[in-house]
């Protein structure tokens, strides 16, 4: 008895160190959402009481809406191409085993080793011969290829848990490869899938290293936009854009459990 009472009590102190790992790590995020609702004219928290005035000023600011409306459309396009090309090197990987599999693997994680710095002087380098700055396409290969190392593990992870001798019974009843894999290996990673698709959008909120290599006048995304409003001047503005940023969040990964939730039952 001593033995348990003595394993229960180590397990809630580890819950107990988890939770205050997990406040140290989101506290200091939540800060932002009372300095959002100021009633002074620069970054501060409330002193009379709260006010919705910034919310009003960034939603009747023409530049804060179209790059968030921009922002919002590459986060897409970058999460669907992800996935699909992260999923495609992820299910090779998976359902054939040979000396070309490392190689593979290895590619698709190089984005990820690369510091950022790095990755945007070699995008402007090479989009400038392309004629790809400060464009959209340009843009979103970028942020595909930075992407994929995200998508391609977290779809690798749910796909290690899944038989191949699946893809092999569906042939042997007479589907085809890409029949199998869109019946049998997409419905069974639909998790991973989902998560994958979620890091890849996330990524492009958060991600300015590389605008400021390829973008310019023309593309003008969110990040590039607070970190210009970081430089000119503590604009409330940006306590608003993020308290945005943390409830989107916040929804697309109580969007995508749920999701995840209802693909596994």
């Amino acid at each position: 008895m001593r033995e348990l009472a003595l394993i229960d009590w180590r397990w809630r102190g580890l819950q107990g160190l988890a939770w205050l790992v997990l406040a140290f790590l989101c506290l200091p995020l939540l800060i932002v959402i009372p300095v959002s609702l100021s009633d002074q004219s620069y970054l501060s928290l409330p002193r009379a009481g709260l006010s919705l005035q910034h919310y009003v000023r960034v939603a009747g600011n023409a530049a804060w809406m179209q790059s968030i409306v921009q922002t919002a459309a590459v986060a897409a396009t970058v999460a669907i191409l992800s996935t699909i090309v992260g999923a495609m090197a992820a299910i090779a990987c998976w359902s054939n085993t040979n000396k070309w599999t490392g190689a593979l693997q290895v590619l698709a994680l190089t984005p990820l080793i690369v510091p950022p710095v790095v990755s945007g002087l070699g995008f402007y380098q090479l989009w400038a011969k392309l004629n790809l700055l400060d464009s959209y396409t340009g843009v979103i290969l970028a942020f595909t290829i930075k992407t994929l190392p995200y998508t391609f593990t977290t779809i690798s992870a749910s796909l290690s848990l899944l038989d191949v001798r699946l893809t092999q019974a569906a042939r042997n009843l007479g589907a085809n490869q890409a029949t199998a894999i869109l019946t049998v290996v997409v419905p069974a990673a639909l998790p991973g899938l989902l998560s994958a698709m979620l890091f890849a959008f996330v990524y492009v909120w958060d991600e300015v290293v590389i605008l400021l290599f390829i973008s310019g006048r023309k593309i003008r995304l969110l990040p590039r936009l607070v970190w210009e409003g970081l430089q000119d001047t503590v604009d409330p503005a940006i306590a608003v854009i993020a308290t945005g940023l943390i409830v989107l969040t916040g929804i697309a990964i109580l969007a995508f459990g749920l999701l995840q939730r209802g693909a596994r039952t």
